[in-house]
């Protein structure tokens, strides 16, 4: 059998603060829903944005972003896979179930929040990504040549 694909892209606002938890093992844990909009014609032929939400979840370095940099109305790239949990409610005994996004990517879209110099929309000079796969070690980002003045916040 051939193996599958679990790709996710999603271009979207963060819909209400992160919540921000650490596991017994010291794991940082950061769960948020994101809006994504789609623009479609209803039945009378007006134009319509439908909204969609994403329930969010992202671990280790890109939940620490996360907890620093990402709240209410920020605007996210994020890349990562479909998964949906079960368990059984404990006071009803019924089975529950919640499909999330595991982030794998990051990217902090916009420019530096409103009033201050330099806010502007997307440009590659004012985008910051954090992937999840990459140690959280700064050495290794040490010949990147980044400076304070590439992040956009």
């Amino acid at each position: 059998m051939a193996k599958g694909v679990n790709k996710v892209l999603l271009l979207g606002n963060v819909g209400k603060d992160p919540e921000i938890r650490s596991t017994a093992g010291g794991m940082t844990v950061a769960s948020f829903s994101l809006a994504t909009a789609d623009r479609q014609k209803d039945a009378q032929g007006n134009w319509a944005d439908k909204t969609e939400w994403h329930n969010i979840v992202c671990f280790q370095r890109t939940a620490e972003v996360v907890r620093d940099y990402v709240k209410k109305g920020t605007q996210l790239f994020i890349e990562g896979k479909i998964q949906t949990r079960s368990w059984d409610d404990k006071t009803s005994g019924e089975k529950k179930y919640k499909t999330e996004i595991l982030c794998n990517e990051l990217t902090l879209l916009g420019g530096k929040p409103s009033g201050e110099a330099g806010a502007g929309g997307y440009s590659k000079s004012n985008s910051t990504s954090y992937d999840q796969r990459t140690p959280a070690n700064p050495a290794d980002y040490a010949d990147v040549g980044i400076t304070d003045d590439d992040i956009p916040f």
